[in-house]
């Protein structure tokens, strides 16, 4: 891999990794912040085991739940890393996705909160600029503001 096929984006929660890691595992919770508002999400699959399906749905202005993201965690740390992969879904099972990713999240203990950061990595560098393009820093931005909003007190 290298730069040209990676986007990363972090920020300081100030929170500790424990609450950010519940806005992640309780699907409650991953559905108050995991998508930009006003876009509603619905989690329908959350498994966090290595294997275990990753599945959220979206919608807009309440029509019909349209899909978000169909994939497999294939490593879970608690409250200390997190990866998901949209090219496999649950049990392992290959698929070809609109967008092929591996994000890998990392919840560091830091200055009394939490240093949350993703890394996204794509198959190719056009795919990368593709992701970049359709507004990876905002929206991902977007919905990282909204998990510090769920966490922080």
């Amino acid at each position: 891999m290298t730069n040209r096929t990676e986007l990363h984006i972090s920020r300081l929660i100030k929170a500790p990794p424990a609450a950010v890691w519940d806005a992640w595992s309780v699907p409650e919770n991953l559905a108050k912040w995991w998508i930009p508002a006003p876009i509603e999400c619905r989690v329908d699959t959350l498994d966090l085991r290595p294997g275990g399906g990753f599945v959220t749905r979206m919608r807009e202005g309440g029509g019909d739940f349209q899909p978000h993201v169909d994939g497999c965690f294939l490593e879970s740390i608690p409250e200390k890393k997190l990866v998901f992969t949209t090219v496999l879904t649950e049990g392992w099972q290959p698929v070809e996705p609109w967008l092929a990713i591996t994000a890998i999240l990392t919840f560091e203990a830091k200055d009394g909160g939490t240093l949350y950061a993703a890394r996204v990595l794509h198959k190719t560098p056009e795919d990368s600029a593709k992701h970049k393009d359709m507004g990876f820093h905002e929206g991902w931005g977007t919905a990282i503001a909204q998990l510090a909003k769920l966490v922080e007190r």
